[in-house]
């Protein structure tokens, strides 16, 4: 019988023909030869936190559960194996006084399947996790093993550049090859300001520019239903350290954020015209806050309460506008949403197919306790986000195809056409990405 799979949301499941658990890039290039050989579609799973059907495969799925661990580490750069989690990475850099420039809040994530979906956090100057690649290990669709570096002048073969391969594989959705190892750049260890207060969507509506101009890295949930919002604004700081208590952190981490916040998603799901007034009692629960830390420590966040969701990219000029009309969206539709929708914003990136790619991003993630879909919900804000050249992050949920997405991606074409020189036979193909990339 199939082993069967399902990712941390629980609306991703399948069952591939054959699972492997390489430990070395020589057994990830065999597993890759075996399944060209038979014909069977080959993939590589991560931690299951994508919303998408990115990593399905019904053929030969790779685990990277023994792809794990720093393999070298230099001066400003360290190469991690694919499977290692940004948790465990996390770790080890600060035992090293080092550490990331930036990152995303969910670190359950191997460092392939991060990238590779382009898992970005929020920053004002530093982009995300793709943009501090340095370079990546691959094992390409025949089995050849290949690295590309950002600095890279030569061929791969014949019509593929290193640099070209480089800046499509950063954020490639497993179509060009299987990332087996990463070498990000690094920097010493440092600490982070965190600020968390409560302001109102209309203030910040008001004031996004100074806002975003006057912090390192911004993040902002409004909470539909109310004119609240909670910032949290983190901002590099000499110290010294000031990290929360162990109560503390417990009663916002732990018991507020989760505990006691899907305890109402709960109530919500039984009595869904209580959810305004159970929002009306989250924001007045809200309160400011101040603390210094390492710099991961910041940059994550526990997430329990399971959910369903949808972030869309965006020009960040247009993010007033469109958090405007997802505004008047939700109140003109009566939706009773219990989840905010939550506001981060990145630099432009050179990845090809970075949601950031060649423009100043915004991005807003709607969300959904799992228990109670409403598609309706990110049908509507998805119209919204389309009509400002939106891109949809390619691990969470949409509907758009490979029609759309060329017209919003400025590379796409190339990344369609290095990856026919590639993956002719698609290997590395699934349903997801014959409707991503057609």
């Amino acid at each position: 019988m199939s082993e069967v799979f399902h990712n941390w949301a629980g609306n991703q499941i399948f069952a591939p023909a054959e699972v492997r658990t390489p430990s070395s890039v020589e057994d990830v290039a065999r597993a890759v030869q075996d399944g060209a050989a038979t014909g069977r579609r080959v993939r590589m799973i991560g931690t299951g936190h994508s919303f998408t059907g990115v990593a399905l495969t019904d053929g030969l799925l790779l685990r990277p559960d023994a792809l794990t661990g720093i393999r070298e580490v230099g001066d400003g750069w360290v190469t991690a194996a694919a499977g290692t989690t940004l948790s465990v990475l996390n770790e080890e850099l600060d035992r090293m006084g080092l550490a990331l420039a930036n990152m995303g809040d969910v670190t359950a994530q191997t460092l392939a399947g991060a990238i590779q979906t382009g898992t970005h956090g929020t920053g004002r100057e530093i982009g995300g996790l793709a943009d501090q690649v340095l370079a990546l290990e691959l094992v390409l669709a025949d089995g050849e093993v290949v690295t590309v570096r950002g600095d890279g002048e030569g061929k791969i073969r014949d019509g593929v550049s290193e640099r070209d391969l480089f800046d499509a594989a950063r954020v490639g959705l497993g179509a060009l090859g299987v990332v087996t190892a990463v070498t990000f750049r690094v920097e010493p260890s440092f600490l982070l300001r965190s600020t968390r207060q409560p302001m109102s969507l209309t203030e910040i509506l008001g004031s996004l520019d100074a806002i975003i101009a006057g912090n390192e890295h911004l993040d902002f949930f409004w909470l539909p239903h109310t004119d609240t919002c909670l910032t949290k604004r983190n901002n590099r700081s000499e110290g010294p350290a000031d990290p929360p208590s162990a109560f503390r952190h417990w009663l916002d981490n732990r018991f507020l954020e989760n505990t006691l916040f899907g305890a109402l998603c709960d109530v919500g799901r039984r009595f869904p015209a209580a959810i305004p007034r159970l929002n009306t009692f989250s924001a007045t629960a809200l309160s400011a806050s101040t603390h210094t830390d390492a710099s991961y420590k910041i940059f994550t966040s526990v997430r329990d309460v399971r959910f369903l969701e949808m972030e869309y990219a965006i020009p960040r000029e247009h993010l007033g506008q469109a958090l405007h009309e997802t505004r008047e969206l939700v109140e003109r539709r009566d939706w009773k949403i219990t989840f905010p929708i939550e506001v981060r914003v990145t630099p432009a990136s050179d990845a090809w197919l970075s949601t950031a790619y060649g423009r100043e991003s915004a991005y807003i993630a709607c969300h959904i306790y799992r228990q109670t879909p409403n598609p309706a919900y990110f049908e509507g804000v998805e119209e919204i986000m389309t009509r400002f050249g939106g891109r949809p992050h390619w691990g969470k949920m949409h509907t758009r195809d490979a029609a759309y997405l060329a017209m919003v991606y400025p590379r796409f074409a190339d990344f369609q056409a290095l990856r026919d020189r590639l993956d002719p036979r698609r290997v590395f193909t699934n349903d997801y990405l014959d409707t991503v990339l057609g």
